[in-house]
């Protein structure tokens, strides 16, 4: 098998091309290539836009210890 990687520049219409000329098969392992991607970025974004300075460790696990004494005193 040759492992040789050569680049190209190909613009959308291109590609575009090529992946109508792939099996169906392929185009479905593309398909969710693509989707996973598209998960991770939308992921990492979601991440970064709650991460804060505000909350530390403790003040998690103060909350935490008054939302269970609050269900543990309702049974």
């Amino acid at each position: 098998m040759n492992t040789n990687a050569y680049k190209i520049s190909l613009s959308y219409s291109q590609v575009l091309e090529l992946v109508k000329q792939l099996p169906k098969k392929d185009k479905a392992k593309l398909s969710k290539e693509l989707a996973k991607e598209a998960i991770d970025i939308r992921l990492t974004h979601l991440l970064n836009s709650f991460q804060t300075n505000e909350l530390d460790e403790d003040t998690i696990n103060e909350e935490v210890e008054k939302i269970r004494e609050g269900i543990y005193a309702k049974k």
